[in-house]
Formats: structure tokens, sequence, C-alpha cells
């Protein structure tokens, strides 16, 4: 997990983040949301190389990450935390409540070609 800057005022909260910082490990390539409602399951892929982090601005989520060896779960539900899915991770989000919202940071564009969208294809390039 990683904690980003955040600024909490009577008039709002503000979540600041910047491509090429000390907080996010990558220089930012694509940006995109996900609006979900509950029980909804997103993701259930891999990517060959792009990283991604995983902000979770309004909702709660919970995110099992699959290496294909170890399974993890996480919970996503404040707006100043992200997860960073690496390179061969398989990542799967169930929407833990209506118009949730998840903002995905990446450091490449998109590439069909970088899925993994076949489980049993992500095992067998998580073994190489």
């Amino acid at each position: 997990m990683i904690e980003l800057p955040y600024l909490k005022e009577n008039n709002g909260d503000l979540v600041a983040v910047e491509g090429e910082s000390n907080v996010i490990p990558f220089s930012i390539k694509r940006v995109f949301n996900v609006r979900a409602q509950k029980g909804n399951i997103r993701g259930r892929h891999a990517h060959r190389q792009c990283s991604q982090l995983l902000i979770c601005t309004n909702g709660s989520i919970e995110v099992k990450c699959d290496d294909g060896s170890t399974n993890e779960l996480y919970v996503l539900d404040k707006p100043n935390f992200g997860l960073l899915i690496a390179p061969g991770v398989w990542a799967e989000q169930r929407y833990m409540e209506n118009n949730t919202i998840l903002t995905v940071l990446c450091d490449r564009p998109f590439e069909e070609v970088d899925y993994l969208r076949n489980y049993e294809d992500f095992i067998i390039f998580a073994k190489k």
C-alpha cells in the first residue's frame, strides 16, 4: 500500500497525485476510472509489463491479488491509499458498495498484448 498526500480542511478533502514523485514509483502514462455497483467483480487479469496503482476514490473495494503462488486480499476504502499492482500479478476487484469509484494510474499506455486475460495462461506466465 502507498499512502498519498492528504489535506483535510473544513470545506473538503484533497488528495494530490503527481507523476514522477517520490510517492508514485513510476511515470504516469495512463489514468482511468471505473464506477461499479455493489457485488460487481472487475479486473480478473494480469499484465505482462504494466504496473498499476489502484485508488478507491469513493466507496470500498476488496482486491484479491495472486502472483501464481500466493494470494493476498486487500481492502481499499480511503482515497489517500493506493495498492500497487506489479506486472505478473493477477488482480480481481469486488465492489462492496454502490457507486464505488476506482481510479487506476498506469506506467504504460493501453496495449492489449500486455494483458493476460486467461487464468491458465497467467499461471504459465507466472511460472517462467
